[in-house]
C-alpha cells in the first residue's frame, strides 16, 4: 500500500503544478482530469509573476524569451516549455478560465492567448421555489454548477435576492434561502468571479417612511452575503414603481453597496413600464445619475433593444438579460411551435437551441457589454454554456459550441448533433416530422463517457418525450377522423376510446425512469406530485405526456345532441368558409406572420403563437387553447385574397387564450371598425360580424385586431384563437 501511494504521488502530482497563487485553478483542473481518468497532462497553472519561480531552473530562461509581455485581466496566455504547458493569467479567474479551456480543448500549442470579447457574462441562479431544480439544491451540486460555469468563461453569477415576488419558502429547500446564497457568495469569489444580487424593489414608495424601510432590509441583507460585486434592480417583472420613485432609492441602495464595495456596478431595467413610465425612465437617465453603471434590456420590456440602446446617454453600459429558459408565453418564444408540444412539453422544457441562442445573440449583442442570462434551473443547460462562450468570443459557432460542450460533458462527440437534432425535432409538424425518430436513434446509439453526468439523461429525456408527442399525435388524429366518419355515436365513442398503440407505452416507461434519474442526478423536478415541483408551467412536463392531443370530450359531449357527419365539416367548407386555426402554424393560411425570427426573435413585429390554461380534457377544442397573438401596439392581422367583389361577407371568430385579456378592437382595411374595444366576456367568446360591402369590392380584406396603445408589462393578452371567413348568398342563391 505504501509504494503504491509513492508511486501515485510521484507519477500524478507533477501532471498539474501550481506556482505561488494558482493553488484554485490547479487543483481545479487536476480534479477534472482525475475523474476522467486522462493521462498524464504536464501542465504548470500560476500567475505570471509566479511562473519562472516555478519552473525548473533550466527552463526559466526560455520562459525569459516566450513570456508575455502584457495580459488582460480576465484573460490568459499559453506557453509550451518543453513538455509542461505553461497557463498564466494575472489571478485566480484568469487562471480558471485557462483551465477550462484546457479541459475543453486538450491543445499543447507553442503558444496561444484568449481573452474575453464581452466584459459581463452572467446567469441567474434562483434559489426559489418557482425554479425546475435549484430549489432543491446542496451547496456541494451549486460548487460544482459555479466551477463549470467559471470554467467555460462565466464572469460571475447572478442570485435573486429572498425578497421577492416568490413564495419565502420551499419544502425542497434543503437549507435556508440566506445560507445558501452566502455559500454561492463564497464559491464565486474562491474562484475569482463576481457574485452579483437581483434584487427588486416591490412597493411605490410614495411616502419617505417606505423608502426608509426598504433601505433598511437592504442593508441588512447586504450584512447577512458575502460582498457583493454587482446590483440589478428591475423596474418591473416583479416590481413595479414609478421612475421618479425608483431612481432616487436605488441611488440610495447603490450608496450603502459602494460603501462596502466601492467598485461595485449598479445596473437598472426597463422591465413592466408602459409608454408614458418608460418616457419617464429615460428622462431619468437623460439626468445622468453618477451612480448609474448602465441599464439592461429583458423580458417585459415593450422597446426593442436598439431603441433602448439610442435613449442611453453615452457613458453609459447596456447588458441583456435574455430568457434561454422558456419556449412560450415568453421573451423568446419557439417559432411555429406546434400545440401538441405546448401541450405536452410546455413553457420550461428541456430545450437545447443552439442555431436559434446563436441568432438571439448575433441580433441582440451589438454595442452590449455583456448579458445575465435569465435561467429557471438545468432544463437550459445547453443555452447556458452556449451563451458563454459567446460572450467570451462572439464569433463561436454553434457548431464549435456544440463539439466541446459534446466532449466535455457527455464524452462521445456524437452527441454534439443531438443538440441540433432536438432542436430540428421542433420544427414543424411532429405527426409529419419522421426526423423525431430519428433523433430518438441518434440518442440512443450514444455512447457517453463513464465520467458523463445527468446531462446524457437529458437528452434521453427530451428524445423520448419527442418521440412519444410524434406516436401519440399521429394515433390522436387517426381516431379522431375514424370516430367523424363513424355512422353512429357508439361507433364514434369506440374509435376514440382506443388506446395509443406501439411504441407509446414502452416510451412511457421510458420516460419515467429517465424523470427519476434526473431528480437524482440533478434534482429537476419534471413533476409536481412526484418530485414537488411548483406546478406544471414550471417545467413539470412528465404530468402532461398523457393529455388528450385530439378533441375527444368536445366529440363526445357533442354526440348527445348531433350525429359523426354533423360534426365533421368543424371548418365549414360546405359553405364555402376560409377558415383559420390561428394557434396551428400549418392551418391559418390567412395569418400575416409579419417579421421573421432571425430578424425579430423577440417577435415586436411578428405574430406569436400560444396556447391557454386549458387541455382538451377540460373539453376545449384544440383549435380554442392554441391562439396567435401580437405584441404591445402590433396589430394581429389576417389578409384574404381572391375573395368575390359582388358578394357579401361575414366573420366569425373565436376569441379564447389565457385567463388575463385586454380588450380588442377590430379593423378592416386600416380604416373600417368592425367593432370597437371589445372585453372578452366569456373563455372562450365566439363573435359574428358582418363585413362591409365596401371592405372586399377589391377583392380583399386586411383584417386587424388590436390591444390599447401605450400599455408595458409582457405585452400580450390580445388573442385570437379560430376564424371563418364565410360567404353570404347572392340574390337568388340557397344558403
Amino acid at each position: 500500500m505504501l509504494l503504491a501511494a509513492v508511486l501515485l504521488t510521484t507519477t500524478t502530482a507533477p501532471c498539474v503544478a501550481a506556482g505561488a497563487g494558482g493553488a484554485v485553478a490547479a487543483d481545479l483542473l487536476r480534479a477534472r482530469l482525475e475523474e476522467r481518468h486522462a493521462p498524464c497532462a504536464r501542465v504548470l497553472l500560476a500567475p505570471q509573476g509566479a511562473v519562472q519561480a516555478a519552473l525548473p531552473a533550466p527552463r526559466r530562461a526560455a520562459w525569459r524569451k516566450v513570456a508575455p509581455k502584457r495580459l488582460q485581466r480576465e484573460g490568459f496566455a499559453v506557453r509550451r516549455i518543453g513538455d509542461t504547458l505553461v497557463i498564466t493569467a494575472q489571478g485566480t479567474r484568469g487562471l480558471v478560465y485557462g483551465a477550462g479551456w484546457y479541459l475543453r480543448t486538450g491543445a499543447r500549442p507553442l503558444r496561444y492567448e484568449s481573452a474575453p470579447a464581452r466584459p459581463v457574462r452572467l446567469t441567474q441562479i434562483g434559489y426559489r421555489a418557482k425554479n425546475n431544480s435549484y430549489d432543491a439544491w446542496t451547496l456541494a451540486m451549486f460548487r460544482r454548477r459555479i466551477e463549470d460555469f467559471a470554467l467555460w468563461g462565466a464572469s460571475g453569477v447572478q442570485v435573486i435576492a429572498p425578497v421577492s415576488d416568490d413564495d419565502a419558502t420551499s419544502p425542497l429547500f434543503p437549507a435556508p434561502p440566506l445560507e445558501t446564497l452566502r455559500g454561492i457568495g463564497e464559491i464565486a469569489h474562491s474562484l475569482g468571479i463576481d457574485f452579483a444580487l437581483y434584487y427588486p424593489n416591490l412597493h411605490d414608495y410614495d411616502t419617505q417612511a417606505e423608502r426608509d424601510h426598504e433601505l433598511g432590509r437592504f442593508r441588512l441583507l447586504l450584512g447577512a452575503l458575502p460582498q457583493v460585486d454587482a446590483l440589478y434592480v428591475p423596474g418591473g417583472d416583479p416590481g413595479h414603481a414609478a421612475p421618479d420613485r425608483l431612481f432616487p432609492l436605488v441611488a440610495d441602495e447603490a450608496a450603502a453597496l459602494r460603501a462596502r464595495n466601492p467598485a461595485a456596478s449598479v445596473w437598472i431595467s426597463t422591465q413592466g413600464f408602459d409608454a408614458a413610465a418608460l418616457d419617464a425612465f429615460y428622462a431619468q437617465l437623460a439626468r445622468r445619475p453618477r451612480w448609474l453603471t448602465g441599464i439592461f434590456a429583458g423580458p417585459q420590456t415593450r422597446d426593442p433593444v436598439a431603441t433602448q440602446r439610442r435613449h442611453l446617454p453615452a457613458g453609459y453600459q447596456l447588458l441583456l438579460y435574455p430568457d434561454i429558459a422558456h419556449t412560450m408565453h415568453a421573451q423568446v418564444p419557439v417559432d411555429r411551435w406546434s400545440p401538441a408540444f405546448a401541450l405536452t412539453e410546455g413553457r420550461e422544457p428541456i430545450n437545447p437551441r443552439p442555431r436559434a441562442m446563436t441568432s438571439l445573440f448575433r441580433n441582440l449583442d451589438p454595442g452590449s457589454s455583456g448579458f445575465v442570462t435569465y435561467s429557471e434551473g438545468v432544463n437550459d443547460d445547453a443555452n447556458q454554456f452556449l451563451w458563454f462562450r459567446l460572450g467570451w468570443d462572439p464569433q463561436t459557432t454553434p457548431e464549435a459550441f456544440a463539439r466541446e460542450y459534446a466532449t466535455t460533458f457527455i464524452g462521445d462527440p456524437a452527441a454534439a448533433n443531438a443538440l441540433f437534432a432536438l432542436e430540428d425535432n421542433w420544427t414543424g409538424d411532429p405527426a409529419a416530422n419522421a426526423r423525431i425518430d430519428a433523433t430518438l436513434a441518434l440518442v440512443d446509439g450514444l455512447k457517453p463517457a463513464a465520467w458523463a453526468d445527468w446531462r446524457i439523461d437529458a437528452l434521453r429525456y427530451r428524445a423520448v418525450y419527442d418521440a412519444i408527442v410524434r406516436h401519440r399525435l399521429i394515433a390522436a388524429r387517426a381516431r379522431e377522423t375514424a370516430a367523424l366518419a363513424a355512422p353512429d355515436a357508439v361507433a364514434a365513442r369506440a374509435q376514440l376510446a382506443k388506446a395509443d398503440p406501439a411504441p407509446v407505452p414502452a416510451l412511457r416507461t421510458r420516460l419515467f425512469a429517465l424523470a427519476e434519474q434526473l431528480w437524482q442526478g440533478a434534482r429537476l423536478q419534471l413533476s409536481v406530485k412526484l418530485y414537488g415541483a411548483s406546478n406544471v408551467e414550471r417545467g413539470a412536463n412528465l404530468d402532461r405526456v398523457d393529455v388528450d392531443l385530439n378533441d375527444r370530450v368536445w366529440i363526445e359531449k357533442q354526440l348527445a345532441t348531433r350525429t359523426p357527419a354533423q360534426l365533421a365539416d368543424y371548418a365549414r367548407k360546405k359553405e364555402g368558409a376560409l377558415y383559420d386555426d390561428l394557434g396551428d402554424p400549418w392551418n391559418a393560411p390567412h395569418l400575416v406572420r409579419g417579421s421573421s425570427p432571425v430578424a425579430d426573435p423577440l417577435r415586436f413585429h411578428g405574430a406569436v403563437e400560444g396556447i391557454a390554461d386549458r387541455t382538451p380534457n377540460d373539453g376545449w377544442r384544440m383549435s380554442w387553447i392554441s391562439y396567435a397573438e401580437s405584441l404591445y401596439d402590433a396589430p394581429l392581422r389576417l389578409h384574404y385574397a381572391g375573395l368575390d367583389p359582388k358578394r357579401r361577407y361575414r366573420l366569425v371568430a373565436t376569441y379564447a387564450g389565457e385567463d388575463y385579456w385586454l380588450p380588442m378592437r377590430l379593423v378592416a382595411n386600416g380604416s373600417i371598425e368592425l367593432h370597437p374595444p371589445r372585453d372578452r366576456t366569456s373563455n372562450p367568446m365566439t363573435v359574428d360580424i358582418p363585413i362591409p360591402a365596401a371592405a372586399t369590392r377589391g377583392g380583399t380584406l386586411d383584417l386587424a385586431w388590436t390591444r390599447p396603445a401605450g400599455m408595458g408589462g409582457s405585452g400580450r393578452g390580445h388573442q385570437v384563437a379560430e376564424t371563418w371567413l364565410l360567404p353570404e348568398p347572392l340574390s337568388g342563391e340557397r344558403k
